[in-house]
């Protein structure tokens, strides 16, 4: 075995009995949006959408290539023409089931655009109206977007290769032809051909022990985005920690991982008291190496995280809190297009600090908040002097690529919005408004229109719509006037500290109690001031940031300390091997600029050179804007 199945007669015979044997599942549509035009798609689904889709794929590692089938169930109308989005895919036939027969199909390419790839025109043989049935033979393209092959070296374990895919925002049709748009919500059923030493995972049902034969059956019966298909294979273990969670993760991290994350029932506990049953049956985490370029990636079923968020003391476990509030507002209600992003996550923020209120107190909440509310100041200034239509909630990303989208506007601007909201009208009314609201768009897609329309209709009256000034918030750019603030108790303390250390650098306190938070508010307010090079060396030495093994503490000190131009005869080495270790782009961006910023982008440049290989594409494509 070479990584595929050598016997094509084998592999022929047990698709046949595998797309035979799945029922195709009719799904009335009664959400609207599903068939609004996507900016972001070349998919007509006023014509034919797909309601449900069949997988058969092999991962070779060594060509990196994913091959095989898809097998794609569609809803038609008077179709002569269907339209699909992918992008370097290579498509070698594609052919009609008709009952049990199948029919060769015309194909060709329509549009072509470096952002949204290729147009996939199919044509059957007469206008389709009902349900109809297409096979596409494929295979991606070794350098496909969505996908990162590792080499053992670049995995935890650095024992076995790793596959893991990013589909999020447009990135799913690099790997599988779909009609590839939030508003569009299918079923679907997988095999996947895998190593025999290895473990294959999607964002579905999912195994928990090794196949003899590397064959990994998947099935997701309730309707998602194509952005939410997800594929991991990789040397995997796995781990309960509760009676609908567990950890996956390389077995040389899988007992700091499952302690780490030893609390995510209780949190799905909180969840579910405030806005409803959790939908997806289990909420399992996936600890991928550290090229994967987010935090984590809400995938139903199975969120993919970063290693970073590992530190020992459970301090960054908000990180779980918000991709499982995505079970609601993100993977239950959708953003019908990215330009309405802010759906998904400034009510995913929001419920994020809801669930930290209610399993580790309100003045740890409030510390989250108070970072939040510093993010978004940061991101606003930066934006106002440069592009400030990007401060709007409702973007226009046309002609754009969405993950433009993905800044602290989104997140952090529309959390605060909702705060807005909830202090007007109080926490028990909108609660409930909540729940209604997921209740209502439940497996449906929104935008911003239309959630403006609900919030009008069913909780705020024409005098309290102009008190939040919500036309404004969303609207309109900047930070609107009444923008809440919150003064975190636990800050007084770490305010204090920073304010005598700025004139004596060796002054004295107790931090030993500090958590993340703490330190991160710590580190935004040194920041905010000028350092000299002796306070600097002393500060590194008094509390060893240069060395600190929390990521999160870690990124802060570089991106200050590299803007003071701190001189020390081992931090080059520090920059550099952070660099080199990580990919998530939330701390190499700052820092790259960091360094460009501060007179060194030919030492950015050399890092880069070298290290850029080991990111993910989402990671690469925004450095090599920054970098040249």
């Amino acid at each position: 075995m070479n990584y595929i199945m050598k016997n094509n007669v084998l592999l022929i015979s047990v698709f046949i009995v595998f797309i035979t044997s799945c029922q195709n599942k009719s799904i009335e549509f009664s959400n609207a949006n599903m068939f609004t035009k996507d900016p972001h798609s070349f998919a007509d689904p006023k014509k034919a959408v797909v309601n449900h889709l069949d997988l058969y794929l092999e991962a070779n590692f060594n060509e990196k290539i994913l091959s095989g089938t898809a097998t794609i169930s569609l809803k038609c109308l008077d179709a002569d023409t269907i339209r699909l989005d992918s992008y370097d895919l290579i498509i070698k036939k594609i052919e009609a089931l008709d009952s049990k027969d199948i029919i060769p199909l015309d194909f060709n390419y329509g549009q072509n655009d470096p952002t949204l790839g290729t147009e996939l025109l199919i044509f059957p043989q007469k206008k389709i109206t009902g349900n109809y049935t297409i096979i596409i033979s494929y295979q991606t393209s070794p350098n496909a977007k969505a996908l990162q092959w590792l080499t053992p070296e670049q995995t935890n374990g650095k024992t076995k290769p790793f596959l893991f895919t990013q589909s999020q925002a447009i990135l799913a049709r690099t790997w599988i032809p779909l009609q590839d748009s939030p508003g569009i919500r299918f079923t679907y059923k997988a095999k996947i051909q895998a190593p025999k030493d290895m473990m294959a995972l999607m964002s579905a049902s999912n195994p928990t022990e090794l196949s003899d034969d590397g064959i990994y059956s998947f099935e997701m019966n309730e309707p998602i985005p194509s952005y939410l298909m997800a594929l991991a294979v990789g040397d995997i273990a796995y781990q309960s920690t509760g009676p609908r969670t567990a950890v996956y993760c390389e077995p040389s991290i899988l007992e700091s991982a499952a302690w780490e994350f030893g609390e995510t029932e209780k949190m799905i506990l909180a969840a579910e008291k405030l806005y409803g049953p959790y939908q997806w049956g289990r909420y399992d985490l996936l600890v991928l190496p550290a090229s994967f370029p987010f935090g984590g990636m809400e995938n139903p079923r199975l969120t993919f995280l970063t290693p970073t968020v590992i530190s020992g003391d459970r301090s960054l476990v908000a990180l779980i809190a918000h991709e499982l509030a995505h079970s609601w507002s993100g993977n239950l209600v959708t953003n019908a297009t990215w330009n309405d992003f802010w759906l998904n996550e400034g009510f995913t923020v929001y419920f994020e600090n809801r669930i930290m209120e209610t399993v580790y107190g309100k003045g740890y909440s409030d510390m989250l908040r108070k970072l939040s509310y510093s993010d978004l100041k940061s991101e606003i200034k930066e934006f106002m002097n440069s592009e400030p239509d990007d401060t709007k909630l409702s973007i226009d990303l046309v002609g754009r690529n969405p993950d433009d989208g993905v800044t602290a506007i989104a997140y952090d601007k529309g959390f605060h919005l909702l705060l807005v909201i909830e202090n007007l009208v109080g926490r028990k009314k909108f609660d409930l408004f909540l729940k209604n609201y997921f209740k209502t768009y439940k497996f449906k897609s929104v935008t911003t229109s239309e959630f403006v329309q609900y919030l009008k209709s069913n909780l705020l009256d024409k005098q309290q719509w102009e008190m939040a000034d919500i036309e404004n918030w969303i609207y309109g750019t900047g930070l609107p006037e009444n923008c809440p603030k919150v003064y975190p108790k636990r800050f007084l303390a770490v305010e204090s500290a920073i304010e005598n250390i700025l004139i004596n650098p060796e002054y004295n306190f107790n931090n030993s109690h500090w958590s993340t938070h703490e330190w991160l508010h710590f580190l935004n307010i040194l920041g905010e001031n000028e350092i000299t090079q002796n306070d600097l060396v002393k500060l590194d030495s008094r509390f060893n940031f240069t060395n600190v093994k929390n990521s999160e503490i870690l990124s802060a000190w570089l991106v200050i300390a590299i803007s003071q131009n701190y001189k020390n005869q081992d931090f080059d080495k520090k920059i550099e091997e952070f660099l080199f270790k990580v990919g998530r782009r939330k701390f190499l961006t700052p820092i790259y600029q960091a360094l460009i910023n501060s007179g060194r982008e030919g030492f950015a440049k050399q890092i880069y050179s070298k290290a850029r290989d080991g990111y993910h594409s989402v990671a690469r494509e925004t450095l090599d804007n920054l970098l040249g």
